[in-house]
């Protein structure tokens, strides 16, 4: 139910962040955790490394957090709230809100792809449309007998 995008908060009384607000940055579904922006946040040390001349420092870093721990917010209340699907009448799916009832949509940032496609074009790549449907693969049981002597193994 929460997706990239999505406004959550901490409902897990005994974190220390609990009832702040952020924005998913990732979801780890193999963890079961996501990263919320502005929560959790913790040092992060990195090591020096002389060879690009960087020196050691300590960087502020979000750190993950089960999803467990926190709610979607209502979008018409602005408070955490548990995550219904419905079906509408088009056929679309959607998530609604227990609490208000209100349709929770799909983030806008899920549109554009976290890593953009390559599209370089090369020499392999078919430039002309009527050289995609010409046949340039017979199987062999499809060969006609007398075309078999022609045939190298």
């Amino acid at each position: 139910n929460i997706l990239r995008g999505d406004t959550v908060q901490v409902i897990d009384r005994k974190h220390p962040e609990y009832g702040k607000q952020g924005i998913v940055q990732t979801v780890d579904r193999k963890r079961d955790r996501v990263i919320v922006d502005g929560v959790n946040v913790a040092p992060k040390h990195q090591k020096p490394d002389p060879d690009r001349g960087l020196s050691g420092r300590t960087i502020m870093k979000e750190r993950s957090i089960h999803y467990s721990n926190v709610n979607l917010v209502d979008p018409v209340t602005g408070l955490p709230t548990r995550v219904s699907r419905k079906t509408l009448d088009d056929g679309t799916k959607v998530r609604v809100a227990k609490k208000s009832g209100a349709i929770i949509p799909r983030p806008e940032i899920l549109k554009e792809r976290k890593r953009p496609k390559n599209i370089a074009v090369t020499e392999s790549d078919t430039s002309n449309a009527d050289d995609v449907w010409e046949v340039t693969y017979v199987p062999f049981d499809k060969i006609p007998k007398h075309d078999l002597r022609r045939v190298r193994y």
